[in-house]
């Protein structure tokens, strides 16, 4: 299966369109939250106060209520601001298949952080497409503007030239 998705034309049809499903569903998220005030902050509290629980009523991820408390509540600005613009890029990264394996890294995160959080919604979904995406390997992104941007990047950033000889470390 996971060949058949990144060598056929077939893999490359799904792929693209699973991608693009995806991506209607991100700038759908991202563009309703600038709409009025958006704040994360019912979410966050929601989270903190009502953590998701283990099979035996414990708190699953502690270090996730932590991270909550600590870094996230105080610094509510600038997580509403990377909520709403991080879910808009996600989506449009897809959509034009621009930058689409770091658009859809930051879209598995972030259906990793909901889920942590207890959001169900349509994380599960998303979470599983976007595994999809990531395994149709360069099928992912044959169709979009990464066709042209990921060779031009290659000639630019040495490092993501997979061509050039490899440097070795040597320890003297």
């Amino acid at each position: 299966m996971i060949q058949w998705l990144k060598n056929s034309k077939g893999g490359l049809i799904v792929v693209t369109l699973v991608r693009l499903f995806v991506a209607i569903e991100w700038l759908i998220a991202g563009l309703s939250k600038f709409k009025g005030n958006f704040t994360a902050k019912p979410f966050v509290m929601q989270a903190i106060n009502h953590p998701v629980k283990d099979d035996f009523g414990n708190e699953a991820y502690p270090w996730f209520t932590a991270f909550l408390k600590t870094i996230v509540q105080p610094q509510m600005g600038l997580f509403n601001f990377l909520v709403q613009y991080g879910e808009l890029l996600i989506g449009l990264g897809l959509l034009l298949g621009t930058l689409t394996t770091l658009a859809n890294f930051f879209g598995l995160a972030l259906n990793f952080i909901y889920l942590l959080a207890g959001s169900i919604s349509t994380n599960p979904l998303l979470l599983f497409l976007g595994i999809i995406i990531l395994l149709a390997g360069p099928n992912r992104f044959k169709i979009g503007f990464d066709y042209w941007l990921n060779p031009f990047l290659r000639r630019r950033i040495p490092f993501l030239d997979r061509k050039k000889k490899k440097y070795e470390l040597h320890f003297y």
